[in-house]
């Protein structure tokens, strides 16, 4: 049997034997996403330490000590500061203060995005215009100037405050989108036929809706959690939050304050700055792995990335493999 193999950017399609049995495996795919698997493992690690960091750091972060601008020693594994502090000691107390305001901001602006985008697609009418020009508004409100001008405000604004600022400003774009697929999906036979049955709306939107933008909804999450994140670094990175409570931007703050580059000591910044990469990478990775997941030419891809891998086709970004079968010729 030939085989005929084509490579196109746009219309991204593994075509396959149609009568080939992929029952079960589409149930667990997101889990067997080699993208998804590692982010996830990366996030747990950090999850991890954000809850036992405090407890198994060495040293109290703040504390001041003789060992001034040590490099890594065996007594101090990240080095110290200017001032003796353990790095190391703040890189883990650190980990909780950057993970809570990421997950306070992006369960807070996942639930507001949901309400508001499903109730304006499921409404419909006056309602829904009222609620689409209420995302509207906040679209177009910039959220890193008014999270610098409300922390700026309020010198003893913490993680909290920002995790709130961050969501009450950041849920209108996820809202437009669960509005336009709720339009799309409130009218599909499935949802009539729970109206016909005499369904209650609330039911149906809990059972019939929701569970068909799970997919959407958990990657509006990540990006809220990623933005988050970057936004209360970057905040305690420019001093506009409080500079005592230790995250990983606030030891860049010092760090750079306190010329660490010039001073040659590369242990000052590069640990915190490889766990906001690391960080970073893992949320990346999880949208990417949802992404597959959701898009169903991504995820026949998914589906049949061994048999690709058997025929030495390996799909690179903006390029997924097109496999024709072509018919035995028989003459």
């Amino acid at each position: 049997m030939a085989v005929e193999t084509s490579v196109l950017t746009e219309t991204e399609t593994v075509a396959t034997d149609a009568t080939a049995p992929v029952t079960g495996k589409r149930t667990l795919l997101f889990l067997r996403n080699a993208k998804a698997l590692t982010g996830l493992a990366i996030l747990g690690f950090f999850g991890v330490l954000a809850v036992v960091g405090p407890w198994i750091a060495p040293y109290d972060p703040s504390a001041v000590s003789a060992d001034i601008l040590q490099p890594p020693s065996g007594a101090h594994w990240f080095g110290t500061t200017h001032l003796g502090q353990d790095i190391l000691s703040q890189v883990l107390v650190g980990t909780r203060g950057v993970l809570v305001v990421g997950l306070v901001a992006g369960v807070l602006a996942t639930v507001i995005g949901v309400l508001v985008g499903v109730t304006a697609g499921f409404v419909g009418g006056a309602g829904d215009e009222t609620l689409s020009a209420l995302s509207n508004i906040f679209l177009v409100i910039p959220q890193l100037p008014l999270i610098i001008l409300i922390a700026g405000q309020l010198p003893s604004a913490g993680g909290l405050t920002v995790a709130a600022v961050i969501a009450v400003t950041g849920w209108a774009w996820g809202a437009r989108v669960l509005r336009a697929q709720t339009l799309s999906l409130r009218r599909r036979d499935f949802v009539e036929a729970a109206r016909a049955n005499g369904e209650r709306t609330w039911r149906i939107v809990l059972a019939e809706i929701l569970p068909n933008l799970t997919a959407i909804i958990a990657a509006g999450f990540v990006g809220t959690v990623t933005f988050a994140v970057l936004s209360q670094i970057t905040l305690a990175f420019i001093g506009v939050t409080s500079v005592s409570e230790w995250n990983w931007g606030t030891i860049l703050f010092w760090a750079q304050g306190n010329l660490a580059l010039q001073r040659g000591a590369w242990w000052w910044f590069v640990p915190a700055g490889l766990c906001i990469a690391l960080l970073g990478m893992a949320l990346t990775l999880i949208n990417f792995g949802i992404d597959e997941f959701v898009n169903p030419r991504l995820r026949s891809t998914g589906l049949h990335a061994r048999s690709l891998r058997k025929r030495g086709i390996r799909p690179r970004i903006g390029f997924t493999p097109v496999v024709h079968e072509a018919k035995e010729d028989r003459s």
